[in-house]
């Protein structure tokens, strides 16, 4: 396995689990179950770990592809960029359900503010985690990319940022 594999192993996690756990903390909300609450806490919490193994097979994942044609430095950075946007939220987020779960387990009188907390902050971190996920998708999928257009000419596929004529 290499460290692009690696990569692609361990970077889908951070975004369903987040994913997953915006649906679950939504839920103990509604029915103000500290349970379910907790469940999407220790989500919350493996998609902050699963980010740092993410951050940390990026670069060696970036060295194999930026190898690859039609693969750009700009597209790994823009990846790059929005990564470590959504890294440093879900180490956030992490935290908070960190504190979420002690505050649940102790009846604190906080324990509803910070699930709150962790709702806003979940929020944000899956609206950050789409684009991360389009930009690492855009890495290796051409036909995903803004700005590609990809039609079959005849016997030919063309494709990247030229003007598709018709043919007469």
């Amino acid at each position: 396995m290499n460290d692009a594999h690696l990569h692609l192993v361990v970077n889908h996690f951070p975004i369903i689990g987040t994913f997953i756990g915006l649906g679950i903390l939504f839920v103990g909300l509604i029915l103000k179950n500290k349970s379910v609450k907790n469940t999407a806490f220790v989500l919350f919490i493996f998609s902050a770990i699963f980010a740092a193994l993410s951050m940390a097979t990026g670069d060696g994942a970036e060295k194999i592809a930026e190898k690859f044609p039609d693969v750009t430095k700009f597209i790994i950075h823009e990846h790059e960029e929005m990564a470590e946007k959504l890294a440093l939220v879900l180490y956030l987020l992490g935290v908070i359900a960190i504190g979420g779960i002690y505050f649940n387990t102790k009846n604190h009188s906080k324990s509803t503010l910070v699930s709150f907390l962790a709702f806003t902050v979940a929020v944000l971190a899956v609206l950050l985690a789409i684009e991360t996920g389009t930009t690492g998708g855009e890495v290796r999928h051409t036909e995903i990319r803004p700005d590609n257009i990809n039609a079959i000419g005849g016997d030919k596929i063309i494709s990247g940022k030229k003007q598709i004529e018709d043919k007469e």
